[in-house]
């Protein structure tokens, strides 16, 4: 029997590795899997494990107050030593780009166990940007022994950068996976949180949905974000945004002081998963920086302004279901008038294909392994 371990440590992984938790255990009588997190974020990782079901069998939770990436990598490797000694993988699962997915895939090959990277191939080819993100994914896809690409894009990014073709293979987006299955369950799921949103959200107005947490825009950037979403309400009564704001305080600090006293504003602590999904379902209008958000919006038929220069995920702006905006203040506020104003557009825009996957992302990667 072969043995899985599979490392996540922040909310997004957890969303996307999760599907792929519950798919590797329906084949109890092929592998033996367990989950490894390291509490990179500890308790917005630990809201999805609770919706998901999942109870890690290692929890490094390494989490502290103002955490640098020096410490944290080095914290885990030394940490996930103990746990790769102890239950001696045959593969380990990392996702995407987080610092965990890069410290893990390093010490998972010191421990001679195949590395196994979801979410592969994403480039933006510029280091910086999203950093340190793009770097862990270009360092995770040299040392992986196989890709799990979402998309073909993400495929001839590692062809070109020379990764055996047999070690690819092109899977959809487990986050598709993962928002199928929870678009069902917050449908009939009791929910303090939910049933809080449902007292907030104006049932006649037109819902636009904010996040923004990136590093790469903090400072000047979210200046210019909060005065485009000022300018965007003050020009639309008749919308209403709820802005679930990041407790980072390079987001919160400038968010609150530009935006607290619009009245068709609110700002709300930042939300649990089932929550968040029913947020999206509710929204007219997405606009975020965020990866995971650009992937799920449109398989719920939601537009989506991307507050980004740059995207590792350009299959969505080429399909037309996001537009990059940066944090052009005027271009932030000309779209989402655009899009709040022509309904022709606005409806062109919901019917578009999604490019990232139909949910069966994670069937495809078991099978893969199966047949290894």
């Amino acid at each position: 029997m072969k043995k899985n371990l599979i490392v996540f440590g922040t909310r997004p992984e957890a969303i996307k590795m999760a599907p792929l938790v519950q798919e590797f255990k329906k084949h109890n009588d092929k592998f033996e899997t367990r989950v490894c997190v390291t509490a990179q974020h500890r308790e917005m990782l630990d809201q999805v494990l609770e919706f998901f079901d999942i109870v890690p069998e290692y929890d490094l939770n390494l989490m502290k107050p103002n955490q640098n990436l020096y410490s944290l990598t080095g914290d885990i490797i030394l940490e996930l030593k103990e746990v790769l000694e102890d239950f001696q993988p045959d593969y380990v699962y990392v996702h995407g780009d987080t610092t965990t997915t890069m410290a893990a895939s390093i010490a998972g090959f010191y421990s001679g166990a195949q590395i196994c990277h979801v979410e592969a191939g994403l480039r933006t080819h510029n280091k910086r940007a999203p950093f340190p993100e793009e770097i862990n994914r270009q360092i995770t896809g040299r040392i992986a022994d196989y890709h799990f690409a979402p998309t073909t894009a993400s495929e001839q990014n590692l062809l070109k950068e020379n990764i055996d073709p047999k070690s690819i293979l092109v899977t959809g987006n487990t986050v598709i996976d993962a928002l199928m299955d929870s678009s069902k369950r917050v449908e009939n799921l009791e929910n303090a949180e939910i049933e809080k949103l449902k007292a907030l959200v104006d049932p006649t107005a037109k819902l636009i949905l904010v996040t923004g947490h990136r590093r790469e825009n903090h400072g000047d950037g979210f200046i210019r974000i909060c005065e485009a979403l000022k300018e965007i309400a003050l020009q639309n009564k008749d919308t209403q945004i709820i802005y679930p704001v990041h407790l980072n305080p390079n987001v919160k600090k400038p968010v609150y002081e530009l935006l607290s006293d619009i009245n068709n504003i609110k700002l709300i602590d930042p939300l649990a998963y089932p929550a968040f999904v029913w947020l999206m379902n509710q929204s007219y209008l997405i606009i975020t920086d965020s990866g995971g958000v650009q992937e799920e919006a449109p398989s719920l038929g939601k537009p989506v302004l991307v507050m980004r220069e740059t995207t590792e995920r350009p299959e969505a702006v080429e399909a037309g279901t996001v537009i990059l905006v940066g944090t052009n203040k005027e271009l932030i506020i000309s779209e989402a008038n655009s899009l709040l104003t022509d309904n022709l557009r606005y409806q062109t825009m919901t019917a578009l294909h999604n490019p990232y996957g139909d949910g069966k992302a994670c069937e495809r990667i078991v099978e893969f392994i199966v047949k290894l």
